[in-house]
């Protein structure tokens, strides 16, 4: 049932939305902005194009189409895109660039990517040689910039720039090993302050004070994705990186729930005020069932994925006055800047941010766990 009723949610999506406003991004619609180059948007798009290949439902193509070639120039130019803002987050939705020269042959769609890449040789790094996660976030790695980030760069540098740079690819990601893996429970912190000098940061190890479920997941995320492009299989690094990724997943099973999904604050369940979240679950499905596809995981691991994924439906994924929605989702968390004490990290804190229904931090990824559903028939 929760199959045959996932297609109407997501027509029903790209019915109410339009190129300006998307009904998915909820952080935009409460500032009351409209859309632009935003990697919320782009989680969205890569979805619908997922589904595409998988389904070949021409309206998810035409519509992410329309919606990425509505800002892209002839000449590259990104309408909405700040390049000097060095934000990772700003990187993610050109992963969509690649997948639609390839459905299009559209030459812009090329020359936007080496707009980004500029990018990535701008970013500032840690003195370890990771990217900032921002330009207003100094010396510091989230681990949801590997996942903005990563990936795109493994891909440009496999089409375009000769495999050059494959190497700081996987330092950045060994170095996440190094510094934000805790030993304990194989989890990995939120993000690291290399100059021990943020409010949140243990003055010692750098590390923020807690995993944070969707984090986690991103990071999965990035592992899988990197795999999954990366083309040097034989590899030491490659080999080292699967390691990573199958290491974290088994990690992360050690906490899934009852009910198929995991906390807001993974290792604490049952405490007071967590619950189980949309987006960081949807995200582990399709690791889990994606990883078990790719063979990177033992296929045994592709029952943990449905059970995650049939478990979102169950709780969150509901019928009202004919609508459909997905709840559960946390609209957002991050820690700082230096002005906002309220995001220190605590558990405190990761209870305190809205839970939202239908944004794409938690819709996309409960889309592409859906494609990889889908793959199965």
């Amino acid at each position: 049932m929760a199959i045959e009723i996932v297609e109407k949610y997501v027509n029903e999506l790209i019915d109410r939305s339009t190129l300006e406003e998307p009904v998915w991004n909820i952080e935009k619609i409460r500032q009351g902005k409209k859309a632009t180059w935003d990697y919320i948007d782009g989680c969205m798009i890569m979805s619908l194009l997922e589904l595409y290949k998988v389904t070949e439902n021409k309206k998810y193509f035409e519509f992410a189409e329309k919606y990425i070639g509505h800002r892209i120039e002839e000449d590259g130019t990104i309408n909405g895109y700040h390049k000097d803002e060095l934000n990772l987050d700003h990187i993610n939705e050109g992963k969509n660039l690649f997948t639609l020269y390839d459905l299009t042959g559209k030459e812009k769609y090329a020359k936007a990517t080496a707009n980004i890449y500029q990018q990535i040789l701008e970013m500032p790094r840690t003195k370890e040689g990771n990217f900032w996660h921002k330009k207003i976030y100094p010396n510091q790695v989230w681990l949801d910039g590997l996942y903005m980030a990563q990936p795109y760069y493994m891909e440009y540098e496999k089409r375009f720039n000769d495999r050059k740079n494959y190497k700081d690819i996987y330092t950045q990601f060994f170095n996440v090993e190094k510094n934000q893996k805790d030993a304990e429970t194989g989890l990995y912190y939120h993000a690291y302050d290399a100059e021990r000098k943020m409010f949140w940061a243990d003055p010692e190890t750098g590390l923020s004070k807690n995993f944070w479920l969707r984090a986690l997941g991103w990071f999965s995320m990035a592992l899988l994705d990197t795999l999954s492009i990366a083309d040097d299989k034989e590899s030491e690094e490659y080999a080292h990186l699967l390691k990573m990724y199958q290491d974290l997943i088994a990690s992360m099973l050690k906490y899934q729930s009852p009910e198929g999904m995991w906390y807001q604050v993974p290792n604490f369940p049952g405490r007071e005020k967590n619950y189980l979240e949309t987006s960081g679950s949807s995200i582990m499905a399709y690791c889990l069932m994606k990883g078990a596809r790719l063979g990177y995981l033992p296929e045994e691991y592709r029952a943990y994925g449905e059970k995650a994924f049939n478990g979102i439906c169950d709780k969150y994924l509901t019928t009202v006055d004919g609508s459909m929605s997905l709840g559960g989702i946390c609209l957002v968390a991050g820690l700082g800047p230096e002005d906002n004490l309220r995001r220190d990290g605590s558990y405190e804190y990761y209870m305190s941010e809205p839970i939202v229904k239908d944004d794409a931090k938690g819709t996309a990824p409960f889309l592409l766990a859906y494609a990889e559903m889908c793959r199965k028939n």
